[in-house]
């Protein structure tokens, strides 16, 4: 009796778990969990059967009585910090025969990195100077022949008027703009900019092709896998000055029909393709395998696009492990509803240098196989009933017929 007892105890409990994890695509074994605490690192093999939004994420640990599910915090690798805006005083606005002075006084002891620029003019380009001095009698280079421009027109609108430079502290800034018109400074912005810089994963294997559609170049970049992008390089190989309208879209679907493959795209980030800037973008990141980059040629000669570069962020889990269990990473759920877990609560301080865990192979989850239900006709019972319907019926109509004669 006591074999039989644990033999269906294993049994239910077994069908317990199978029943929790078949709904999901594919799990993966999770080894060595000593601590409390621990990071898993998602692989690209992940992010292959994925929800869009990581809605299918769980963390499941499975023991001989029960299933545990093991919160977690999803954190990834962007850039991380703030920009303060520093108070300042416009203390001078002066101008000679080379150009205009604008002259700021700091009142606090903090270090700037970055000056931007609001001015009413909409259309010029200017040399501009940066000085820093503690008395206002001996003044240090900063930034020297920084170009600052501004286009508007029918095809375009751009700015470019950012000043950024290593941490510099002085009690006194001034900007000189090489100018024969007058700026019209609006705002001012001292910025004193703590921002980490973003880590990203650069994809390797990606192809990109190149075509002409009337005034547009047309860019398709193929990852080969389902990876999250949120950085986009382009290289041009022309050496001119150019301002392009640009329009990134990424691949959101795909159905398979008789001629091939339907691909259907969303707009992922508009911006201007410049020779002023680094060709970089950066964007929210999204789970795709393919991009599509339009620039607007207007009637100008089309760019000579040499390259390009695909990037993402790193994502991990940090994962809280209660109890003793063989715990799997567990993913791929269409329509999963994303987890609340009170680790992801603000003000929920996670431990720091967590241990990574060591991930094994993906294993397919076996679904639960559905009883197939007979067919009504192949039910006997079924038959004989339906018979004996049948024959009470024709019964019926013969009684009827020789009570009438």
């Amino acid at each position: 009796m006591k074999i039989k007892s644990a033999y269906y105890l294993l049994l239910l409990i077994g069908y317990s778990v199978f029943g929790q994890l078949d709904t999901f695509d594919e799990k993966i074994p999770l080894t060595e969990v000593s601590d409390l605490w621990h990071t898993i690192a998602l692989t690209n093999t992940v992010f292959a059967k994925l929800n869009d939004d990581f809605s299918d994420i769980r963390v499941y640990g499975i023991t001989a009585k029960d299933t545990l599910e093991a919160p977690y915090v999803i954190r990834s690798s962007k850039a991380t910090g703030i920009e303060n805006e520093v108070k300042y005083e416009l203390i001078n606005q002066s101008f000679n025969t080379n150009g205009y002075y604008f002259t700021y006084e700091v009142p606090v002891d903090e270090s700037i990195n970055k000056l931007a620029l609001d001015f009413k003019n909409s259309n010029f380009d200017w040399k501009v100077q940066l000085e820093g001095s503690q008395d206002q009698n001996e003044w240090f280079t900063i930034l020297e022949n920084h170009r600052i421009l501004s286009i508007q027109n029918t095809e375009t609108i751009y700015r470019f008027t950012d000043l950024n430079f290593p941490d510099s502290k002085f009690k006194f800034f001034r900007i000189f703009i090489n100018s024969d018109v007058k700026p019209e400074l609006l705002k001012s912005y001292l910025i004193s900019d703590e921002i980490l810089p973003a880590t990203y994963d650069t994809y390797s294997r990606l192809d990109f092709s190149v075509s002409e559609e009337g005034k547009q170049t047309l860019i398709n970049i193929d990852v080969k896998e389902r990876l999250p992008i949120s950085f986009l390089k382009l290289e041009v190989a022309d050496d001119i000055e150019y301002y392009r309208t640009i329009s990134i879209d990424y691949l959101a679907d795909s159905t398979e029909i008789e001629k091939g493959w339907r691909y259907s795209y969303r707009n992922l980030h508009k911006g201007t393709l410049t020779s002023f800037e680094k060709n970089e973008f950066t964007f929210n990141s999204v789970l795709t395998s393919k991009l599509r980059v339009r620039i607007e040629n207007y009637d100008n000669e089309p760019l000579k696009i040499s390259g390009t570069e695909a990037k993402g962020y790193q994502y991990t889990l940090a994962t809280r492990f209660k109890d003793k269990a063989k715990y799997y990473l567990v993913y791929g759920k269409e329509n999963a509803y994303k987890p609340r877990y009170d680790v992801q609560q603000t003000g929920f301080t996670l431990p720091e240098n967590l241990t990574p865990l060591q991930l094994g192979q993906p294993e397919s989850i076996p679904k639960k196989a559905l009883p197939e239900k007979a067919s009504l006709f192949e039910n006997k019972l079924w038959l004989w009933l339906l018979m004996g319907v049948i024959i009470l019926v024709l019964g019926g109509f013969t009684l009827k017929m020789m009570k009438e004669k």
